[in-house]
């Protein structure tokens, strides 16, 4: 056994392992949640999105004079079916990816650890220029997140490496 490497059922151990399993789980959640808006989306087809949207806001008793319901209108106006079915299809693209990140990482897998670290730090730049475009508090929240765990992965594999090579 590596003194490097900590043993089996060890706290260090058991911590990395608790990191993966919230990372995958946060992977899982937002994937799941991109399967529902894909099938909303196509739900939607050949009806009229802003007139389902109105009677949401109603049922939900919300003001329709807020700013921010306001806007969604406005943009959801714009929505016509081929824009729906790219908005699903998309959608369905990136939960298939967030879910294999996410079971990857569940179950461990190093090559779910290279891609998950990959693929979110590659969407960083796109985050930081929305960020320029326009602070808030969603904004600045998913960047941290989204920057923690490409720190996380990055410094877990890059410790892996050295455990390897120093074994080996």
């Amino acid at each position: 056994m590596d003194p490097l490497e900590p043993a089996p059922g060890t706290r260090d151990q058991d911590s990395r392992a608790v990191g993966l399993w919230l990372i995958a789980v946060f992977k899982l959640i937002k994937g799941a949640l991109l399967i529902a808006v894909g099938i909303g989306g196509l739900k939607l087809l050949h009806r009229d999105v802003s007139a389902v949207l109105a009677q949401w806001i109603d049922a939900l008793r919300i003001d329709p004079d807020n700013r921010y319901i306001h806007r969604l209108l406005v943009r959801l106006w714009a929505v016509d079916e081929h824009k729906l079915k790219e908005i699903s299809a998309g959608s369905f693209f990136y939960a298939g990816l967030l879910l294999t990140e996410g079971f990857g990482l569940l179950f461990e897998k190093r090559w779910a650890e290279y891609l998950t670290a990959i693929f979110t730090g590659s969407f960083l730049p796109l985050e930081v220029y929305e960020l320029a475009k326009g602070v808030s508090l969603a904004k600045l929240l998913l960047l941290a997140i989204n920057v923690a765990v490409v720190w996380y992965l990055v410094a877990r594999l890059r410790r892996e490496r050295k455990n390897s090579s120093a074994s080996g």
